[in-house]
This record gives structure tokens, sequence and C-alpha cells, in this order.
């Protein structure tokens, strides 16, 4: 109940008590009708104006509330900024034919999904083509920006499903996701798992194949701290060593290493596109006391790289060197390292690079061309004749895009792949491919 009641009521008694004093008042008989109306009239005049200022203060009160709210939430709303989500990734649907010279991938092989260079069957009895149909390169992602004390606050999440343990092509065709990037930029700062400062993403080719040229790309994601400024890019980045044992025999990943690794880039910038250098310096690390290994080797690498448009067509490239680079390059076409007799670490040294043209026929149709290859430096007294000694790649493709976020093509590919003892094998594949960007 307002303060207005019990005014109102107060002034009723009033007049209930006017009124009865004037019925049985023989005084105040002849007070005639007339002034009785007059006397209410007059009272209900005063009853309005007391009205009338009691609704002007509950406006008045009501005005400091609104203020008071007004400013709770201006306030709330510049300490606690709204935050963008983000949803996003793409639905694609693979149909490779795959035949190899030299044997054939067992069911499930990851090079069955796309071009691993390492894979190759060599030596072996050629065999009747492989069709695989699949849906595992499909992604999706999920990202937040939002200003926090005036610098840029940006997560982002992304999953797909190749690689994945789980799942076979025998009844549901259900596959695990797995995660390919999860990390927080703050301003000039990026922590999580993201792609490796050594690689140049813009570079890479525009092929249906899941990597395309991986002989000749880097290409690697991974853990890592990053301080980018300007043009410049330095990071900590999650260390790991692969090893070849003396003589040959299975890859050893050792997970030894207790320094990371430590990468540096330039990218200079123009309206004719870019071009990009990088440096990585890292430890190969081994230790296994049950065999009386306990080295360690320095591993360092350069990177040239870039774009070139042409018009609307563009030329892109990559040109890798080094000692010990291993898992970087290649797919980790490579060990980073051999084991000697002694039980030391060697850096097997590699050059990689590929070369991709793009041309577009008009405005929905284009093509790719792309050549790549590989070679590794290896000391067979070490490694054994069964390494990879050189693979190379040639890729061409047309896609249909009738809009920006549907593509619809098909490629061609041939590979070789020679290991030391001088046994090779060759890869043809056709690929065709729908995809959907949302």
């Amino acid at each position: 109940m307002t303060s207005k009641c019990p005014k109102r009521l107060a002034l009723y008694v009033a007049i209930s008590s006017l009124l009865l004093a004037a019925n049985s008042n023989t005084a105040t008989a002849a007070a005639t009708s007339e002034q009785l109306e007059s006397r209410i009239a007059q009272l209900e005049a005063l009853i309005q104006k007391l009205e009338g200022k009691v609704s002007e203060q509950d406006k008045a009160i009501t005005t400091v509330k609104e203020f008071t709210v007004a400013t709770d939430a201006k306030k709330a709303s510049d300490s606690q900024p709204g935050t963008k989500v983000t949803l996003g990734g793409y639905i694609k649907a693979d149909t490779t034919y795959s035949s190899y010279s030299g044997g054939d991938l067992a069911a499930g092989s990851a090079g069955r999904d796309f071009y691993i260079p390492g894979t190759i069957p060599v030596g072996g009895q050629d065999e009747s083509t492989d069709t695989d149909y699949s849906a595992k390169e499909s992604r999706f992602f999920l990202k937040t920006e939002s200003d926090f004390n005036g610098k840029a606050l940006i997560s982002y999440i992304e999953m797909d499903f190749l690689l994945a343990p789980g799942g076979n092509e025998r009844v549901s065709n259900g596959y695990q996701p797995r995660l390919r990037h999860a990390f927080l930029k703050y301003g000039k700062w990026m922590a999580g798992q993201s792609w490796s400062t050594f690689q140049d993403v813009g570079a890479l080719a525009e092929n249906l194949d899941f990597v395309g040229p991986a002989e000749g790309t880097v290409f690697e994601r991974q853990p890592q701290i990053r301080y980018t400024h300007g043009n410049w890019q330095v990071a900590l980045e999650n260390p790991e060593t692969t090893v070849t044992p003396f003589g040959g025999g299975g890859r050893i990943v050792t997970d030894d290493n207790a320094l990371p690794d430590v990468v540096m880039r330039y990218t200079y910038k123009e309206d004719w596109g870019w071009l990009s250098v990088a440096t990585i310096a890292r430890q190969l690390s081994y230790e296994d006391k049950a065999s009386g290994i306990d080295d360690t080797e320095s591993g360092l690498g350069i990177s040239l790289s870039g774009k070139v448009k042409i018009g609307r067509d563009d030329i892109r490239f990559m040109l890798t060197r080094g000692s010990g680079l291993g898992r970087y390059v290649g797919l980790n076409t490579a060990n980073g390292a051999v084991v000697d007799a002694k039980g030391d670490l060697e850096a097997i040294d590699s050059t990689s690079g590929f070369v991709s043209l793009r041309h577009f026929w008009n405005e929905s149709w284009r093509s790719n061309l792309t050549l790549s290859g590989f070679s590794a430096d290896n000391d067979t007294d070490l490694t054994g004749s069964g390494v990879t000694k050189q693979v190379y790649s040639v890729h061409l493709n047309l896609l249909y895009s009738p809009t920006p976020k549907i593509t619809i093509g098909a490629e061609y590919m041939f590979a070789e792949r020679e290991i030391e003892s001088g046994a090779d094998g060759d890869l043809d594949r056709f690929i065709f491919s729908m995809k959907y960007g949302f």
C-alpha cells in the first residue's frame, strides 16, 4: 500500500465525522444543503491536490531508481563487454581411386585417406585399384572474440575426424573427433596448439588431397607459445625427436627432449603477394638406459616460402633445407636423426620444396598444377638401405565453385618413392570431391 492510502482514508473519516455532526447537532440544522455541498467540494479539491503531490514524489523516486539501474548496467557493460561467438567449418566428401605399382596399403591405413609420401609401397607386386569413400576430413570450429582491457582476446578450438583411433568401414563408419587447434590469443601473444611457426600456411597449394604436395611441405601442428611483433614472429614449440635405429628398423619416437624447439619467422608483404623466411633450432635427444644410449644432437633448418600474384592467378612455393628437420617436413618422410655404432645421434640432412600455379579459367572454374619433391642425405652405413632416398609428386586438378562456399572438383596425382636400396614404387590416384563451408 502506498502513502496515498492513509491520507485518503483520514480525509474520508473527517468528511464522515462532519456529516454525522451535521445530522446530530441541532445547532447546525439550519445549514442549507448548498453549504454542505460547497464544503464537500472544497474537501474533494483538497484531496486531489494532496494526491497530485504524492504522484510527483513517486515519479521522482522512480526516476532515481531508473538512473541507478542504467548506471549500474553501463558499468557492467564497460567492465564485461559482449563476446562474439562464431561456429563454422566444412563438410567434405571424397572419393579416391588409388593404384600402386609396388604393393598395396592395408585396409585402414592413413595413406588411403590422404597422400603420405612415406607410405607408398616399394618393391612389391602391382595390385588392382583401391576405391575409398570418406567424409573424415570434415571439420568444425568454435571461436570467441572479445575486448579485454582494450586488447583483442581470442579463443579457438577445431576438430576433424582424420587419423583418430577407432572406427571402421564395416557397419557404421563412425570415427572419433581429433583435436586440430586449441589456442588463446591476447594482444601479441598466442598460447596453445596451432600451426607451427616454421610453417607458412598461406603458401599451401590448393589441392583436393588433404595436404597435397606433402613431401615438399613443412606441415606441423603442435602446442607452443608465440610472440608476434609487426612482420616478426618468435616461438617456443613442443619438442619431439624421431630416430632411426642403427642399421635401420622401425621409427623410434623418443620424447626425451629437455629444450623446446625455437622458431623465428619474418614476412615481407606487398601488393604483389608476400615472401617469408623462417629458421628453426632444435635439440634432438634420445635416452635408453637399457641399450646404453644417452645423447643429444642439434638440428637447424631454414625455409623460404611465399605467394606471387599474377593478376587473379598466383604462384605459391616453398623451399626448405636443414639438418635434423625430421617430422617438420614431408609428414616425417625421414627421421630427425640416426643412431651410430657408438650409440650417438647423427642428424639427417634433407632438402624439400614445391611450386604450385593456380589459374582461373573464369569466375567459377579454376585449376592448380603442383610439382613437389623431397630428398634425404642418408648415411646408409647407419640407416641401412630401407629408408626413403627421394620422393616426388605431380598434382593437377579442375575445381568448380558455383558460390564461394561450395567447391566441386576432380584431381589426378602421380607420386614415386625410391628407397636407398634402389627399389621404388608409384602411386596413381584420382580424387573426386565436394565441399561445403559454413
